[in-house]
């Protein structure tokens, strides 16, 4: 198996020319703040019908949709935990977002994803700690996906995602 490339950068998730773009999703699947909302309307209104089908999403577990007017081919919408000092799994559920979404990448054949720093929004997980998470599992789940591409929305989130990058 070929090693996947991973990487930083900074910019929007939902310009990301990649095969999958992974959204921060809540429960629900129909959109929000932050990440969701941003995908919700870059995407347009088909992206709502087709989460309206999934029936939600647990925290830690994720599932696609096609990305309808993004530039990637797939949405894989995965529901981190929300922060309540970390007595509550929350480490487990966030490694397993990005886990999940890389196995749904590979049944969808994706070669190339694209993450958001998940949680560390209206969630509420501490910045750093959720880039040891992403980075760690990122790089310890085998994975047929050849790109991963770690997308920070402003610079702070990119020094700590870089740091953590360049300590592995």
């Amino acid at each position: 198996m070929a090693q996947m490339e991973l990487e930083v950068v900074l910019g929007d998730i939902v310009d990301q020319k990649v095969d999958a773009i992974v959204n921060a999703a809540n429960h629900t699947l129909l959109g929000g703040g932050g990440v969701d909302g941003a995908i919700h309307r870059a995407a347009g209104p088909r992206l709502l019908a087709a989460c309206r089908v999934l029936g939600g999403c647990e925290t830690g577990d994720a599932k696609a949709t096609p990305g309808f007017d993004l530039k990637a081919r797939w949405v894989i919408h995965t529901v981190g935990p929300v922060w309540f000092g970390g007595s509550r799994g929350e480490e487990e559920s966030l490694t397993s977002c990005y886990g999940r979404a890389l196995e749904v990448a590979d049944e969808l054949g994706a070669k190339s994803v694209a993450f958001p720093a998940i949680s560390t929004g209206a969630f509420g997980f501490p910045e750093a700690e959720a880039a040891v998470i992403a980075v760690r599992t990122l790089r310890s789940t085998s994975t047929k996906v050849l790109q991963v591409r770690l997308v920070a929305f402003d610079r702070h989130t990119l020094r700590l995602l870089q740091r953590e990058l360049d300590r592995t």
